[in-house]
């Protein structure tokens, strides 16, 4: 189980799409960095091109946070490379082919019934512990923005109240 400021479940060696490639990646590759792993279902569907396009156009805002964006589908890379290729030419971000479904299982998103990943978010600090969970039905999609505001919060080391933004008073030291 998923549990806030504990370790994130350690992957290596999974195959990505990333920049017009196929490239191994390992969850230890982003010490000393903020990661934000989001799961999504299923390439070529609906809600998860929003998603997948809605992150990518924040990719600098979270690069400038520190903090690299991992996406993570069941799916196989060949089915991303299609999919990018023809759908998402401008998303530079890595996403992971979760083929063994073990990252999904690990992370507790896996839907065993349908065999796709469910809509999880994980923010991960830099000390690669879990800071920030979520998980969404499916026929919602996430948004960038709130995950910023989430992830600055947490790095202002503030207790920050509902709806709190940069700059908005806090209510003192964690």
């Amino acid at each position: 189980m998923i549990r806030i400021g504990k370790p994130a479940p350690d992957f290596s060696g999974v195959t990505a799409y990333h920049n017009g490639e196929f490239v191994k990646v390992n969850l230890s590759d982003y010490k000393k960095k903020w990661v934000a792993l989001f799961f999504y279902p299923r390439d070529f569907t609906f809600v998860c091109p929003t998603e997948i396009k809605g992150f990518g156009k924040a990719e600098e805002e979270f690069k400038q946070l520190n903090c690299s964006l991992l996406a993570v589908s069941t799916d196989s890379e060949w089915s991303h490379k299609a999919w990018f290729e023809r759908d998402l030419p401008d998303v530079k971000y890595p996403v992971l082919a979760d083929t063994t479904h073990q990252i999904s299982r690990d992370y507790d998103v896996y839907n065993e019934q349908d065999g796709l990943a469910e809509r999880g978010l994980f923010l991960i600090d830099p000390e690669g512990l879990i800071q920030y969970a979520l998980v969404s039905a499916g026929s919602v999609g996430r948004s960038a923005k709130e995950t910023l505001r989430v992830l600055k919060a947490i790095q202002s080391g503030d207790l920050c109240p509902m709806e709190w933004e940069p700059g908005a008073e806090t209510l003192g030291k964690a």
